[in-house]
């Protein structure tokens, strides 16, 4: 099998960097140092009440997860988000668009060189999630499932900044885009729930229904909840709920948003979520290529 030679290229300078080692050195010793402080207080504990507090090893895993999911959402656009822009501030890429290499190989390379760079500081950190199971509570199937939510994010936050990177001749202002974009559907869906929601409240509070009790406790933001489903960070916080014994997605939706109604899209939140999320990567890679087809590339708009 023939390696993408932009991939090679990029892991190879990449690697023979000082940088990414003091990275993965930094990052794996905040990670080490906060899991002994975790367990040198339960043996502390253990000395003075003589109980183990098994919950402080799942809290240890859910905080290892969550560092390396914030790390990912916004580390992964910063890596992409300059990589054809870069190249076209180097007067590079028409050099790269004349060579036998197709624009989706010259894409897909410079893609899987920032994925795979995050992907090392992931599996890096992988056995400090290990100390969690040495008490239970943490399963092999989670890991599994978070691996896949990492994937996901990864995915969506490399391809949005790849993507912009081919629209925008600056990195600068392709960095800039990527994050709003991000903001948007991280926060953006979470404020219009919030928006339906209390629209919601106040229509009941108008209403007659108010003053006989227990309506208000009703309400919830309604279809807009689905939108969640492009969301990241509620898959995230979905996937950790059901990990951590919440098995009912509905339940932890729903203290945010109000009850709604089980049914198939509830019950299987987080492997739905996570597949829209994928489609959606998919949908930036090839607007990233088209933008940079010599056949195509002239129809988008290239943006100072």
């Amino acid at each position: 099998m023939k390696l993408n030679p932009v991939y090679k290229r990029e892991t190879t300078v990449s690697s023979r960097s000082f940088r990414l080692a003091l990275i993965l050195a930094l990052f794996n010793t905040i990670l080490a140092l906060v899991v002994l402080l975790n367990m040198y207080s339960v043996v502390e504990r253990v000395k003075l009440t003589a109980e183990i507090q098994y919950s402080s090893f799942t809290n240890l895993y859910i905080f290892v997860a969550a560092v390396e999911f914030v790390m990912l959402m916004f580390i992964m656009p910063a890596l992409t988000a300059g990589s054809i822009s870069g190249e076209r501030e180097r007067q590079t890429l028409d050099l790269l668009l004349t060579t036998t290499l197709k624009p989706w190989e010259i894409i897909w390379g410079k893609f899987t060189s920032s994925f795979s760079t995050m992907f090392l500081m992931i599996m890096s950190s992988f056995p400090l999630l290990a100390v969690s199971f040495v008490y239970g509570g943490v399963m092999i199937y989670d890991v599994i499932l978070l691996l896949f939510c990492y994937l996901a994010v990864a995915l969506l936050c490399g391809s949005m900044g790849i993507c912009f990177s081919t629209l925008f001749k600056r990195s600068t202002i392709a960095t800039v885009v990527s994050y709003g974009v991000l903001v948007i559907i991280a926060a953006g869906t979470y404020a219009v729930n919030v928006f339906a929601l209390s629209m919601a409240r106040m229509n009941i509070s108008n209403t007659y229904a108010m003053s006989v009790g227990g309506m208000a406790d009703q309400t919830n933001s309604g279809a807009c909840l689905y939108l969640l489903l492009l969301n990241p960070v509620a898959t995230f916080y979905a996937m950790i709920n059901v990990q951590t014994g919440d098995s009912q997605v509905v339940r932890s939706l729903s203290s945010w948003f109000g009850p709604h109604p089980d049914n198939f899209i509830m019950e299987n939140w987080v492997i739905l979520s996570i597949f829209i999320q994928l489609a959606l990567a998919a949908i930036f890679m090839f607007i990233a290529v088209k933008a940079i087809s010599p056949s195509k590339g002239k129809k988008i708009r290239k943006i100072k």
